[in-house]
């Protein structure tokens, strides 16, 4: 078991009506405030109202930076630093998924970021960096950044999607019945995240992490249990309340007690395609695991045991035969994803071959491929993505 560091400094107030949390959750801060949001949704669903009502009632000033994109770009990034610095905001309310998360992420840290070239803070400045304090909002259950320090940000000039730690929210308000409106589509990709973010850990070594691996295992069958449930019946508090619970876990780091960095390789993989094609995040990522799990048991028969356990203890499939069982695992995933309405394929999402060659000669930023729980090569990528056309 490896040695490892906790550190969470995130307050999260989890469970219906927590909004009322709001403003001592902003006021402790300041009340100059940037609020971030996407699409809109969240006036349709009046959350906005909402908000805008504790807002105006505890005197804060509201300076709005709305339309961040499903893969946040550089460019709005860059807007709502210089919103901040026209407008002295003292801290930054982020309403939505992850993706406004992680574009908020980087705009508090952008704020202090003494160069001109944000691009090149997101690339080149190691973090935890001087930000100014992120309170959230959830709305969707995927990527867990209401909980982590990281985010993610597309620069399509460059076709370049990265990661890069900004700051953890300092607080987060998690409801579950906020969920409740996200499409069938958005909440099925949404749970592809989660159990994504748990294999990426999951799949790693060693194995004798008892506690984090049976953490892993248990978030993996929450959200198999409770994602038909929300698909079918999209206001179910308790399925919605146990992805939003899973979703925070899964990406906190706490998965990854004890055992050693796994490189994550399908998010590098995926952040290409995502770079490239502006495709949701989680879709991107049902497509490659099962074909990255496929070739690397393939390539890499010391590997067996892992996807036995994983057949086993996520999926309960029974047999004498191990290598029979570790393909079974896989199977049952990919037809997960299926029968949740996932597209399976590169080709149902337009995609070709052109660009392979060049994603996947990037995908191996900062030798995370190389360096991964089985290692990838440039060729090896290119493999995987043409198994998943």
């Amino acid at each position: 078991m490896e040695n490892f560091i906790h550190s969470i400094p995130t307050k999260v107030y989890f469970g219906k009506g927590q909004i009322s949390h709001l403003d001592e959750a902003l006021r402790q801060y300041g009340t100059k405030v940037l609020l971030v949001y996407g699409g809109g949704s969240i006036k349709k669903t009046g959350l906005y109202d909402e908000i805008m009502k504790i807002l105006s009632e505890g005197g804060f000033t509201v300076t709005e930076l709305a339309g961040v994109e499903p893969n946040p770009r550089i460019e709005s990034v860059e807007k709502g630093v210089r919103l901040c610095r026209e407008n002295g905001i003292e801290v930054v309310l982020a309403v939505g998924g992850g993706s406004t998360i992680d574009c908020s992420k980087a705009i508090c840290s952008g704020y202090y970021y003494e160069g001109d070239d944000l691009w090149y803070m997101v690339k080149n400045v190691p973090g935890p960096k001087k930000s100014l304090p992120l309170v959230d909002i959830l709305t969707i259950s995927a990527t867990g950044s209401d909980f982590d320090g990281g985010g993610v940000i597309t620069n399509l000039k460059t076709h370049e999607k990265l990661g890069a730690f900004f700051t953890h929210p300092s607080v987060s308000i998690l409801d579950p019945s906020y969920t409740f409106t996200v499409s069938k589509y958005q909440t099925a990709a949404g749970s592809a995240d989660i159990m994504s973010h748990t294999m990426e850990c999951y799949f790693s070594s060693p194995g004798d992490s008892g506690l984090t691996e049976g953490l892993s295992e248990t978030i993996l069958k929450t959200v198999i249990r409770y994602t038909p449930v929300a698909l079918k019946t999209p206001d179910d508090y308790t399925a919605r309340a146990n992805l939003m619970h899973a979703e925070s876990i899964a990406c906190s780091g706490i998965l990854a007690y004890g055992k050693k960095y796994s490189g994550w390789p399908c998010h590098a993989m995926e952040h290409e395609l995502s770079a490239y094609y502006d495709i949701t995040h989680g879709v991107g990522l049902a497509i490659l695991t099962p074909r990255w799990m496929r070739f690397v048991l393939r390539n890499d028969p010391s590997t067996e045991w892992r996807f036995v356990r994983f057949a086993k203890n996520v999926w309960g499939i029974e047999g004498e035969d191990d290598h029979g069982l570790a393909l079974k695992g896989i199977d049952a995933l990919e037809d997960f994803f299926r029968s949740c309405g996932i597209p399976m394929s590169l080709s149902e999402l337009g995609i070709g071959t052109e660009h392979f060659a060049d994603m996947a000669a990037h995908a191996d930023v900062g030798g995370r491929l190389t360096n991964a729980w089985v290692p990838l090569t440039k060729e090896d990528v290119e493999e995987i993505f043409r198994d998943c056309l």
